[in-house]
């Protein structure tokens, strides 16, 4: 779901009156979040020019102690263990510089702290990215101004059941994948819906996705691409033995679940692709909207469509139709 917010305004009142001294006239110190994939020279550069654009402007920057020690950071910015509880605490945004798993990482920081996540692809495709490497200016400039705007993803909250019992809890941002381990034998499963079997078949995995994950995993899988703006939850089987294994979309509120077969091999729950948890034989994962969404600093107001065409290289060249308004 896609929700517009006003908090990137910076069009704020002192609630104390408008007589007050020169030290209430000092703008408030700010501070922005940096997380970038160290790994790639690229992000490395590209960390660089935007800790240094923001600098120039006053703006505070914090990163990760295990990152700084490979970028070329001035010594005024500020370093913060990882473990710590709350690493985002008084930042105002989250920067980060990468590609897909990068920005899923980001993502993890950003709902955890409720700071909204600008992410710049420096990846392939970057679906969940806001600008690209040629942007930098413009992202320092937009950060700068707060020329930004602030919208809100739907997230899973995914539960896994044996026997009644709950094993695990996580979210996902774009997907809940449960998978076979062994790749000469296929997981068989049961699909529900509101406490209601579907179907039931042998796999290799089956994904419950949010309409952000639409273009992700699922995807890749035979999913349909869902709108962001479309409140709904997606279930795609992955190489099913089955005649009636297609896609299916319900709504907002339903309860996605896939109970692995008693006598089939232990799965695999893969969240978004980066936690994971072993699923014995018997158990039940249950998906449903999650409870705390992920913000998004948004700098363009291009369609959703235009997005598409642009990340898929999709040919458009024929198209002669106009505006219908």
């Amino acid at each position: 779901m896609t929700t517009p917010s006003n908090t990137a305004t910076g069009n704020t009142r002192d609630p104390r009156g408008d007589h007050h001294d020169h030290d209430r006239d000092r703008a408030p110190a700010r501070t922005v979040f940096l997380l970038a994939h160290t790994g790639r020279p690229a992000a490395v550069r590209s960390a660089e020019l935007v800790v240094l654009g923001l600098l120039r402007c006053g703006i505070g920057v914090r990163v990760l102690e295990a990152e700084a020690a490979d970028l070329p950071l001035p010594p005024s910015v500020e370093r913060v263990a990882e473990g710590c509880p709350d690493p985002l605490d008084g930042c105002e945004l989250l920067v980060v510089l990468g590609g897909d798993g990068t920005l899923l990482r980001g993502a993890e920081l950003s709902r955890a702290s409720g700071v909204p996540m600008l992410g710049v692809n420096l990846g392939r495709v970057g679906f969940l990215a806001e600008a690209e490497r040629d942007d930098l200016d413009k992202v320092v400039d937009r950060v700068v101004t707060r020329a930004y705007e602030v919208e809100e993803r739907m997230t899973l909250d995914v539960a896994v059941y044996q026997n009644g019992d709950v094993l695990h809890r996580d979210w996902a941002l774009n997907e809940a994948a449960v998978q076979k381990v062994s790749p000469e034998r296929m997981l068989e499963v049961v699909l529900a819906i509101d406490g209601r079997p579907v179907t039931g078949f042998g796999c290799d995995g089956v994904i419950c996705a949010t309409p952000t994950g639409s273009t992700a995993y699922a995807f890749s899988a035979g999913g349909p691409v869902i709108w962001p703006e479309v409140e709904a939850l997606l279930m795609v089987p992955i190489g099913a033995h089955a005649l009636f294994a297609k896609p299916l979309v319900t709504t907002p509120d339903s309860v996605l679940a896939v109970e692995v077969e008693p006598h089939t091999p232990h799965g695999v729950l893969w969240c978004d692709g980066r936690r994971t948890v072993e699923l014995p034989a018997g158990a039940r994962v249950e998906v449903r909207r999650g409870a705390v969404p992920v913000r998004l600093a948004r700098l363009h107001h291009a369609s959703f469509t235009d997005r598409l065409v642009a990340k898929f290289a999709l040919p458009v060249s024929g198209w002669r139709g106009g505006s219908q308004r």
